[in-house]
C-alpha cells in the first residue's frame, strides 16, 4: 500500500502521467520530480523525470502554428509532445503551472487529506492535516473514502481519486465545495467541505527508543533541505538517524542536495546532462559524516529523493533499507509557449556519484524490508555503533 496526498494531485487525468507524478505526493509533502529552471532563472535543476531530448522547437512551432490558425496552441503542443515519445513530457495551462510552482513553495489549495489504497481496493484516509477543512469536519485517520462528488472511488488508483477530489482546474480554488462519501465502522455519511489555501510541512521529526531520531521527508519543497540540516544538528549527540524517504515523490533537486549536505562533507552528489553537456551537483562542506545513518525507501521514492538516496549509498554514508525505488531519473526543462501555456520536456538524465543511471532502474536497497522497515532500520543502526 502506498500513501498519496489527496490535495495535491492532478486535476485532470487526461493531462497524462506527467501531471500525475508532478503533483503526486507534492503536498502530503511537497512537489515531485524535476525540471531545470526556465531560461533566465538561475540555479540547478528543480526536479527529475524521463525520455527523448531535443524536441522543444517542434512543440513550440506546433503551438505557434495552431495559434496563427485560430486553433488551440495548448492542444497542438500536447499532440506534439505525444508524438515525440517523451514519456514525462507535459503541457500545462498557465494556471496549472502557477499552481505547480506554488506547490514547490509549500502552498496548495485543498481539504487536507492524505489517503492510501488498501489491498481490497478501498481508499483509506491515512492522515488529516491539523487546521484543515477535513480536520474541522471531524474526518479521522482510518476513515474510508467511498465517493467524491457522488462518484465511487472503490478500486480506483489513488491518483484518479485525487483528480476527482480536485475537480477541473477552474473549479478547484479556495472556497469551492467538494462532497465526500465516508465510512467509519458501521457509520456512513456525506461530508461537504470547502477547499482552502493550506501550507505543507514536508519534514517531520520524531524520536524512537534508544535515542534514534527519525527524519521523515515527504517531498522536497522550498526550505526542506535546511529543515533536514536543522533536524540533524538538533539530534542528541551520538544518536543514530533514520532518514525516511518512503513515498517521497521528489521535488526541488537543489533541496535534495542541501539535505545531502547534512550528511556529507562536500563532494559529488550527482551528475546530469543537458542536451549532452555534463554538469555536476556538489554538497556543501561541514556535514555530519560520523553519525550512524539509515535511509528508508520504497517504490514511492522518486526523482530527487532517488538522487539523494543514490548519493548516500554510493558514498558509503548510509545503509539503504526497504524496497526498490521508482526509477525516475530524467531531467525536464520548462519553456513558455504561445498563448501562455508551458511545455516541460525531457532534456537529459542524472547519474549517481558512481555513474549509475536511475531512470527506469531505480535504486536497490542494501537490505530488503517491507512492513518491518523501521524495526529493521533500528537493528541496522544498533549494529553501526555509537560514534560518541
Amino acid at each position: 500500500m502506498s500513501g498519496r496526498d489527496l490535495f495535491c494531485q492532478p486535476r485532470r487525468i487526461g493531462r497524462g502521467a506527467a501531471l500525475t507524478l508532478v503533483f503526486a505526493g507534492v503536498l502530503a509533502a511537497g512537489a515531485a520530480a524535476g525540471t531545470l529552471p526556465e531560461p533566465g532563472r538561475k540555479g540547478p535543476p528543480t526536479s527529475s523525470r524521463s525520455t527523448p531530448v531535443g524536441h522543444h522547437s517542434e512543440v513550440t512551432e506546433a503551438a505557434a502554428e495552431a495559434m496563427a490558425d485560430g486553433k488551440s496552441p495548448m492542444e497542438a503542443a500536447e499532440r506534439a509532445v505525444s508524438r515525440s515519445g517523451d514519456r514525462w513530457g507535459a503541457v500545462y495551462s498557465q494556471g496549472e503551472y502557477e499552481e505547480f510552482e506554488e506547490a514547490l513553495d509549500g502552498q496548495y489549495t485543498g481539504v487536507g487529506l492524505w489517503a492510501r489504497r488498501e489491498r481490497d481496493g478501498s481508499i483509506e484516509v491515512s492522515r488529516v492535516q491539523a487546521g484543515s477543512p477535513a480536520a474541522a469536519a471531524g474526518i479521522r485517520k482510518g476513515d474510508r473514502l467511498r465517493s467524491v462528488d457522488g462518484r465511487s472511488v472503490d478500486g480506483r488508483p489513488v491518483t484518479e481519486v485525487v483528480a476527482l477530489l480536485r475537480g477541473d482546474a477552474e473549479d478547484a480554488v479556495a472556497g469551492t465545495e467538494v462532497s465526500l462519501g465516508l465510512e467509519r465502522s458501521t457509520r456512513a455519511w456525506t461530508e461537504k467541505l470547502r477547499r482552502a489555501r493550506l501550507s505543507t510541512d514536508p519534514v517531520t521529526v520524531h524520536k524512537l527508543a534508544g535515542r534514534v531520531t527519525v527524519i521523515k521527508v515527504a517531498s522536497f519543497t522550498k526550505g526542506s533541505g535546511d529543515r533536514v540540516r536543522q533536524a540533524v544538528a538538533e539530534a542528541p549527540r551520538g544518536a543514530g538517524i533514520v532518514l525516511d524517504l518512503r513515498g517521497n515523490s521528489g521535488g526541488l533537486v537543489a533541496e535534495a542536495v542541501t539535505a545531502a549536505s547534512a550528511f556529507l562533507d562536500g563532494g559529488l552528489v550527482a551528475t546530469y546532462d543537458v542536451n549532452g553537456v555534463q554538469k555536476a551537483l556538489h554538497a556543501d562542506s561541514g556535514g555530519d559524516t560520523v553519525r550512524p545513518l539509515v535511509a528508508l525507501v520504497d517504490g514511492g521514492t522518486m526523482s530527487a529523493a532517488e538522487l539523494l538516496t543514490g548519493a548516500l549509498q554510493d558514498r558509503g554514508r548510509a545503509v539503504v533499507v526497504g524496497s526498490r525505488t521508482f526509477g525516475k531519473g530524467s531531467v525536464q526543462m520548462p519553456s513558455r509557449l504561445p498563448g501562455g501555456s508551458v511545455a516541460e520536456l525531457t532534456v537529459g538524465h542524472y547519474r549517481t556519484p558512481s555513474g549509475r543511471s536511475v531512470d527506469g532502474r531505480g535504486i536497490t536497497p542494501d537490505l530488503e524490508a517491507d512492513d518491518e522497515a523501521v524495526q529493521r532500520a533500528e537493528t541496522v543502526l544498533s549494529g553501526l555503533g555509537d560514534p560518541s
